[in-house]
């Protein structure tokens, strides 16, 4: 049965085919829900692109599957940011899969219901997408690893800390499946929502203005880490003016403190939303460190 929300993701399909000159095959665009995603509500209308590539008016969560001539048998799991107000996947997301590809790693780009688009499931709705993400791609694949950029990296990063969390109820059999990763990659993540660090757009999309102290520790990643928290990559600029870097240094040392491995890059220019980074600056650097520790985990 073809429903509202899966013709509307077609359509979707087709808009990206434009955007990026690149026509995919209809079964690289993969619904996360049966139907309508948990609790209902949010969006109507075409989804919104942007001229650099960034969505929003999600109305049908999905992964996008990039695959690569030669698959190594691992999968990386790709959520940009966009402060919960959009997703970056012209300058983030495509890129960074794509270049995966070259590398051997299966990619699955991640569309996420943003928080303020009227979902029923409010602040939730970007959880319960990554972690139903997490399932399914654990379904198709070996090892799952997860690659967050800013918002994004808020959001896989949490998923990754709470896999026994039961963010939504189940809907099908896939979620009997514990939404457990094998490693995480978090590119200059949003980590904190506590104070003094509370003045970014992923707190004000997923607590708001008034939020109480108890609220925005709900929302730290850092609070959730244990000794089970999967090996850890962090990466981000020592100028980045929009997640202070004290994120990165943050989870680096929480990781540390349960024993978690861990690596952080950390790069002397490149402010905030840099991607891949721009070959021959210093945040060219990561991606290569990431695949090299990424080689390492296998």
């Amino acid at each position: 049965m073809i429903t509202r929300r899966h013709f509307i993701l077609g359509t979707g399909a087709l808009a990206l085919s434009m955007t990026t000159g690149k026509l995919f095959a209809r079964d690289d665009i993969i619904p996360l829900w049966p139907d309508d995603p948990p609790g209902g509500g949010g969006p109507s209308g075409e989804l919104h692109i942007n001229k650099t590539g960034s969505w929003s008016n999600i109305v049908s969560p999905s992964i996008q599957r990039f695959k690569p001539e030669n698959p190594n048998g691992e999968a990386v799991i790709i959520a940009a940011g966009g402060g919960y107000r959009w997703i970056g996947m012209g300058r983030e997301a495509w890129p960074v899969a794509r270049w995966l590809n070259a590398h051997g790693y299966t990619a699955y780009v991640l569309s996420y219901r943003l928080p303020q688009e009227k979902w029923q499931a409010g602040h939730l709705a970007p959880l319960q997408d990554a972690q139903r993400a997490i399932r399914l791609v654990r379904s198709f694949e070996r090892k799952v690893h997860v690659l967050g950029f800013s918002a994004g990296g808020h959001l896989l990063g949490m998923a990754a800390a709470r896999p026994e969390y039961d963010s939504y109820a189940p809907q099908d059999p896939l979620d009997e499946v514990v939404p457990k990763v094998d490693s995480v990659g978090l590119i200059y993540p949003v980590i904190t929502l506590e104070a003094p660090y509370q003045h970014t757009t992923t707190h004000l999309m997923l607590v708001g203005k008034n939020a109480t102290p108890q609220d925005e520790a709900n929302w730290s990643v850092q609070n959730y880490v244990t000794r089970s928290y999967p090996p850890t990559f962090l990466a981000q600029a020592e100028d980045d003016h929009t997640s202070n870097p004290f994120n990165t240094e943050l989870m680096r040392d929480t990781c540390r403190r349960n024993r978690v491995p861990v690596e952080l890059i950390q790069i002397s220019k490149g402010g905030h939303g840099f991607g891949l980074g721009k070959a021959g600056t210093p945040a060219a650097l990561w991606d290569q460190a990431y695949v090299g520790w990424l080689d390492r985990l296998s």
